[in-house]
């Protein structure tokens, strides 16, 4: 992630002090929404395009985040889903353009 503002470690106004230089070297903190392509950011990051990444994305759910992964009762995990509410759904036609879905 690159940052670069027109005078490094200052800012324009007074809104932008929600921006401040990271605990670790190299890192900058937005206290808030960032929007890349998009005024009106509705999560902590929103992208509007696409995003290259050169590196590793790392999410709860990667192998590298977890330990002690062992295989279950196939037959318990089963009854278990048997058990569960599945549905099908749309999108609201309104988060489907925004997002660029074309078939909800």
């Amino acid at each position: 992630f690159f940052f670069q503002a027109s005078n490094p470690g200052q800012f324009e106004n007074d809104n932008d002090v929600l921006w401040q230089r990271g605990h670790v070297p190299e890192t900058i903190v937005y206290h808030g929404r960032v929007g890349i392509n998009t005024d009106a950011p509705d999560e902590a990051l929103v992208v509007c395009g696409n995003a290259k990444v050169m590196g590793r994305v790392m999410h709860p759910s990667d192998s590298r985040a977890k330990q002690n992964i062992r295989e279950v009762d196939t037959n318990e995990q089963l009854r278990r889903i048997t058990q569960m509410r599945l549905v099908e759904y749309d999108y609201k036609p309104e988060f489907a353009s925004v997002m660029g879905i074309k078939n909800t």
